[in-house]
């Protein structure tokens, strides 16, 4: 007996979408902004390293550099 995985439906629609040329033109812009804006924060304003351990440490110290 073979059965379809419980979001099978799901699936079925995302695999849909990632062939689709429309999500494909709006993936690829999304390399030009999103992309761009995390990379400018690890080069640009030191965030490639940290001493600081935790999430919350962290969220300060990224809200303190964004800030300024």
């Amino acid at each position: 007996m073979i059965q379809r995985h419980i979001r099978q439906d799901y699936l079925d629609v995302a695999e849909e979408l990632r062939h689709n040329h429309k999500i494909k033109e709006i993936e690829g812009k999304r390399k030009e902004t999103i992309e761009r804006v995390f990379a400018d924060a690890k080069e640009k304003q030191g965030l490639r390293w940290t001493t600081l351990r935790g999430l919350k440490k962290m969220s300060i110290q990224a809200m303190l550099t964004f800030a300024a």
